[in-house]
């Protein structure tokens, strides 16, 4: 049923939100899907260690996760708010950098996170 490597639409996503059982090793779409995110955003949440891929896959290789790790991240309220906090931090960055700029914010200087 998802053994494409992309969901090619909403209903792909639809379906596998409702299937009864959902496969227990999952691709990066996938694990967006049930995530909540952006396919896009798994890549900085590896890196930031909120999720572990199975096996020790080389870089550039496609990566896949357990779903009982993604679906009890799904529902922890706390690894979501950290994964969002980690994403705005890392697209901020990203931004920053294509501008020019070093925006320290108040939030990382208080953290001691500032570049």
């Amino acid at each position: 049923m998802f053994a494409s490597k992309r969901i090619s639409g909403p209903q792909e996503a639809l379906a596998l939100l409702n299937c009864l059982r959902v496969p227990a090793r999952l691709n990066t779409t996938e694990t967006a899907v049930l995530l909540g995110f952006q396919e896009h955003d798994i890549a900085p949440l590896v890196v930031a260690k909120l999720l572990t891929p199975l096996g020790k896959p080389a870089p550039n290789a496609p990566k896949y996760f357990a779903s009982v790790d993604v679906l009890e991240c799904a529902q922890n309220r706390g690894w979501l708010e950290q994964a969002t906090k980690v994403l705005a931090r890392h697209w901020r960055r990203k931004n920053d950098a294509k501008r020019g700029t070093k925006d320290i914010t108040l939030f990382d200087q208080v953290r001691g996170s500032a570049p």
